[in-house]
């Protein structure tokens, strides 16, 4: 293979570059950032570790850079920290890894400013200048980190002996032999004032030429290894590269990606997003939405339009456009495809929020799966009024329990969305069930096998619950009620665990969702560890009906007959089948109660296996 067809095939180049010629760029603003770079800040360790092995002539790595050709740019770009440019130079490259090795440099040896570091204990930002102590750099046997010395900005320092350091003029510098790391490329000017300083003295001249040839010539010669990505490179291409690659902890996120693209059309992103969220704050089930799942359903709702608009031209249904969200069809949106969609989106995520307030899930904390609000966002987008039809709504609260307790976003959610935005719609005007419902399925294994207080099918069940009316105990109010003034409500035992502890129930039983219930803290602290029937006792003590009492306990699908009894055992069998019926309901699906029944079995005497079902489980819940 020739040169020309490998360069071709090529998507980077390596090549190395004198690091006095890689500051001066960062200077002049030939080589900038792109503006998705996150500030990212090192502290006082990692900076003289960098310099001392600059000092040394040591590898600090290879650093990647992203060509900017002639063509139109990719990415927004802006200066290095430090940099002062006023002109508007557009950058030839970009740092894609290396940010902080790179901004280190050029602040300590060429901005001719303090360097901003972050403290280690206060976690602040500070600023700092650095000095190599010059007879500790020329000591054989010395330690040239130790060798580099930071002062505060005042240029006073105190050892930890505490000596005093003073570098707050030229003169005193001279005076410490303590040479600023700023004029490793300004040498001969300041050894000109050191010598005159020093009365020509032959040692202190024998000193700097020593530290000219051993520590500041490495500075000179210098070469940084850098991997150059071609300008030709797509946008998805340098994001994975840039995941793949960055060494500084901060992940890349794809708005700041598209946000950095799109401001090169003159287009804010960060600006335009930050409006919607500011609107997306006044519904509480919006407040923790991204700007990842803003765009998300953004490209949802673009990719089903082509996918429509194909369909319309009569294509060819095995090749149809599909639609996905993930990071690659998210970075290919265009700009024109996001202001398209981006108010009708808006619209969708609000009433969205509206759908999720009937089913009694108000706050973004008792979203089971948030990817499930992206494609319900947009399956409103594409409904538009006919979503406010009642029948429509009540298909709707059936995909969304289904995809709640069927648990289906928990892998491959972003494919799974690609076909709920094509498949749901189309099921909503008289086709095919959609996939989502066909799969779904919950069992009382998963009754019994959830103790978490979070969790899809936790969340899911708390929200069930209180959509059918469930009443706090203490307060007679519906928990609704008691969420709406901000008053805590929380997953509860129905049998205290103390008590199941001294009774020797199964931790299995006792700690799963089958004996939790939303509670408010008040109702909990009165059942403290007492029996269900004492505490019982206490509520009607405190003037609460016998009768009321067990509506209250009927509301969370509790029997107050078993609980009156203290019997957990009834209690556990009949609890578990409302669940599940409760539940079926919701997923408009019957349940099988085989694992229940067979479970039930096992736990009647311990060995036989024929069981009859309490008889309070066949009243209706």
């Amino acid at each position: 293979m020739t040169e020309h067809q490998m360069n071709s095939i090529s998507t980077f180049d390596i090549t190395k570059y004198f690091l006095l010629d890689v500051m001066k760029d960062i200077k002049t603003g030939r080589i900038q950032l792109p503006d998705f770079q996150r500030d990212w800040v090192w502290d006082d360790t990692h900076v003289r570790r960098l310099i001392a092995s600059i000092s040394l002539a040591y590898p600090i790595g290879a650093v990647m850079m992203l060509q900017q050709g002639n063509q139109q740019r990719q990415f927004k770009p802006r200066l290095v920290d430090g940099v002062l440019t006023p002109e508007n130079q557009p950058p030839n490259l970009l740092i894609l890894d290396g940010q902080q090795r790179l901004t280190t440099a050029f602040m300590v040896l060429l901005s001719q400013q303090p360097v901003i570091i972050k403290d280690q204990k206060s976690q602040k930002t500070v600023k700092k200048l650095y000095y190599l102590d010059i007879q500790k750099c020329l000591d054989p046997s010395g330690d040239r980190y130790s060798a580099i010395i930071a002062l505060p900005e005042s240029k006073i320092a105190r050892t930890y002996t505490g000596a005093l350091i003073d570098c707050s003029t030229p003169e005193k510098e001279y005076q410490a032999l303590l040479f600023p790391l700023s004029k490793v490329f300004f040498f001969s000017e300041w050894r000109s004032k050191f010598s005159k300083y020093w009365q020509y003295d032959p040692q202190k001249l024998e000193l700097i030429d020593n530290l000219e040839v051993e520590v500041l010539k490495k500075f000179e010669h210098y070469q940084i290894p850098v991997i150059q990505l071609r300008d030709s490179l797509p946008k998805e291409a340098v994001c994975q590269v840039f995941e793949d690659t960055n060494t500084s902890g901060c992940d890349l996120n794809y708005f700041d990606l598209m946000s950095s693209s799109y401001c090169t059309a003159d287009f804010s992103l960060r600006d335009d997003w930050k409006q919607r969220e500011n609107r997306f704050q006044s519904l509480k089930v919006l407040r923790k939405l991204r700007s990842t799942d803003f765009v998300q359903a953004v490209t949802l709702m673009a990719g089903y339009a082509k996918r429509m608009e194909a369909i319309k031209k009569g294509g060819n249904t095995d090749k149809l456009p599909g639609v996905a969200c993930d990071r690659t069809e998210v970075l290919k949106l265009t700009k024109e495809e996001y202001q398209k969609w981006a108010d009708p989106i808006t619209r969708g995520f609000e009433e969205s929020a509206r759908f999720l307030y009937s089913q009694k899930i108000f706050d973004a904390d008792d979203l089971a799966y948030p990817i499930q609000l992206v494609v319900l966002s947009a399956i409103f987008t594409v409904l538009g009024e006919r979503s406010r039809s009642s029948h429509i709504r009540s298909m709707l609260e059936r995909w969304l329990w289904c995809g709640i307790f069927g648990e289906v976003y928990t892998r491959w959610h972003e494919t799974r969305v690609g076909r709920d935005i094509v498949e749901v719609p189309d099921w909503l005007a008289g086709g095919a069930l959609p996939f989502t419902i066909m799969q779904a399925n919950f069992s009382f294994d998963r009754l019994l096998s959830i103790r978490k207080r979070y969790g899809a099918v936790y969340q899911g069940l708390a929200a069930l619950l209180r959509r059918e009316g469930a009443i706090d105990w203490s307060t007679g109010e519906e928990i609704n009620d008691v969420i709406y003034f901000e008053e805590q409500i929380d997953s509860h035992h129905i049998f205290p665990m103390a008590w199941c502890r001294k009774q020797k129930i199964d931790s299995k039983k006792y700690n799963c969702l089958i004996n939790r219930t939303p509670l408010s803290a008040k109702t909990n602290k009165k059942i403290g560890s007492k029996a269900p029937s004492s505490y019982l006792q206490e509520f009607e003590l405190s003037g609460t009906a016998p009768r009321r009492l067990d509506e209250m306990l009927r509301s969370h699908g509790i029997s107050p007959t078993t609980l009156r009894r203290d019997d957990f055992e009834a209690f556990f069998q009949t609890r578990a089948h409302n669940l599940l019926t409760l539940i079926g309901k919701a997923m408009g699906k019957t349940l099988s109660f085989e694992s229940f029944q067979d479970f039930a079995g096992e736990q009647h005497n311990g060995n036989s296996k024929e069981y009859k079902l309490h008889p309070e489980i066949l009243t209706n819940y």
